[in-house]
């Protein structure tokens, strides 16, 4: 071939990569205007519209952009953990205590993952150093063989779609005097393998139209790990990493036109995907807006609280017990909130979101309460106080002025209790809360609230630090 045959071919290669890329990238643009129908198309379930929810649906649609990204451009065969959500990529009613971490897994590969954090004694139930930093409260890893929300619809709930391969909690970690501890994830233990394991095959029988079984093979795609906080000044992040065994000192193949093409699609197909899931979830599942299935009731009640349930079929926590409800105040209404919990957890929070599931501004606001920041009455109830306003009461949760939102009660068992934690909602005036309280609930002053506003600051700072 000559000189000027093989500069013809290079050529024609060239151009036709650079079609394929410009194809791929008008697709991109393409699936997120199809994205950003369900910010204001009843059709597709979108929140009543009003300045507020609109302006906070296009952050919405921004941060599925901003997260897509990366799962996106991962590698499962060299991955590293990035987070899931975070406050710039908030969504799914996300709890203000976690951080959620995901990496990409090929479940017929074998990986490692090396975690080091701080005193965990709580773990195990043990009083914790007296001075000195803390592992987060609880941390739980799963392997699932599906993202939930991708398929871009609440069908991917049905039973024989997704499954775990496996689960380990902080409860089970075995970890070293130092804070160290690694986790094996392979398809099956090997042979004399000790210590922490999680499979990422799991075998399920699922049933068929005509009513017989088939045996399923579920492989994970993913390794998820929630790190939930208690003591937001003490307790701190775990170190990681991830590594394929059998990659180390290796290295992936160049990007070509055709995994860049494919990328930029798969960014458009997880942002619309996700975007119309949740918002079909909201509106079917949970019933947000009216009663779907005709039984009278909404799954997710007004200025009420369903009864405590395993959620984990929709996606959530596989040790999380979950209630929920929306409020939907006035400016001079409120609601008082009794919680008594029979069995205690290893953790527990009281967070609200708005209609798009995002987590209120946790860091700048009193929007949320977990087990540790929470103060209970002498009877050992927590009574929560929902409201626009301060009340100064120390247990409030701030709406930060929003009329309509998500309220998501979560307790962590390793195992179900026997007894589940029971709830009473009831809406009083903003005037009648002080006399709806027990008598001893203590008055919070200006300037306790701006400290606990500062810790919460200065935690979720380091919580989600980029450096």
């Amino acid at each position: 071939m000559s000189g000027t045959e093989e500069k013809t071919g290079n050529d024609a290669a060239t151009e036709r990569a650079s079609r394929a890329l410009r194809e791929a990238w008008d697709g991109l643009f393409a699936s997120l205007q199809t994205a950003r129908e369900a910010i204001d198309d009843p059709k597709l379930h979108a929140p009543p519209p009003d300045d507020r929810t609109l302006a906070e649906g296009y952050r919405y649609l921004i941060g599925y952009l901003y997260g897509a990204i990366g799962r996106a451009l991962d590698d499962p065969l060299y991955p590293n953990f990035r987070r899931a959500i975070e406050p710039l990529d908030k969504a799914t009613i996300d709890n203000a205590d976690a951080v959620y971490l995901y990496a990409p897994i090929d479940g017929d590969h074998s990986y490692v993952v090396r975690a080091r954090g701080g005193d965990a004694r709580h773990w195990r139930g043990e009083p914790a150093l007296a001075a000195g930093r803390k592992a987060p409260q609880y941390v739980i890893f799963e392997t699932p063989s599906g993202y939930v929300g991708d398929s871009g619809s609440i069908a991917e709930l049905r039973p024989g779609t997704r499954a775990n391969g496996g689960v380990l909690d902080s409860a089970e970690i075995e970890v070293a005097p130092d804070g160290s501890f690694e986790v094996l994830l392979a398809p099956n233990r090997p042979e004399g393998h000790r210590g922490n394991f999680i499979p990422t095959k799991a075998v399920r029988q699922k049933k068929k139209p005509d009513g017989s079984t088939e045996t399923v093979e579920f492989t994970s795609r993913w390794v998820v790990l929630r790190e939930l906080f208690h003591d937001w000044e003490h307790e701190d992040l775990l170190d990681l990493e991830i590594v394929r065994l059998g990659s180390e000192g290796a290295h992936p193949a160049p990007l070509d036109s055709a995994s860049a093409a494919a990328q930029m699609q798969r960014i458009g197909e997880i942002v619309d995907h996700q975007m119309r899931y949740w918002n079909e979830f909201y509106a079917v599942v949970l019933e947000t807006y009216a009663d779907v299935n005709g039984d009278g009731k909404r799954f997710m009640p007004r200025n009420d609280l369903n009864e405590p349930n395993v959620g984990v079929g929709f996606g959530g926590q596989a040790t999380n017990v979950y209630a929920g409800g929306v409020f939907e105040l006035a400016k001079d209404e409120a609601l008082i909130v009794e919680v008594e919990i029979p069995v205690p957890p290893a953790y527990s929070g009281f967070h609200l979101a708005n209609l798009w599931g995002e987590s209120l501004d946790f860091a700048n606001h009193q929007s949320s309460l977990n087990g540790h920041q929470v103060e209970a009455d002498a009877d050992g109830a927590r009574r929560y106080v929902v409201a626009h306003a301060d009340p100064g009461v120390p247990n409030w949760l701030d709406t930060t002025g929003l009329a309509e939102g998500f309220l998501s009660l979560r307790w962590s068992y390793s195992s179900l209790p026997e007894k589940m934690p029971v709830l009473r909602v009831r809406k009083v005036r903003f005037d009648e809360i002080r006399s709806t309280l027990p008598a001893s609930t203590r008055t919070v002053g200006a300037e306790e609230r701006r400290e606990a506003i500062r810790n919460r600051q200065k935690h979720v700072q380091r919580r989600y630090r980029q450096y």
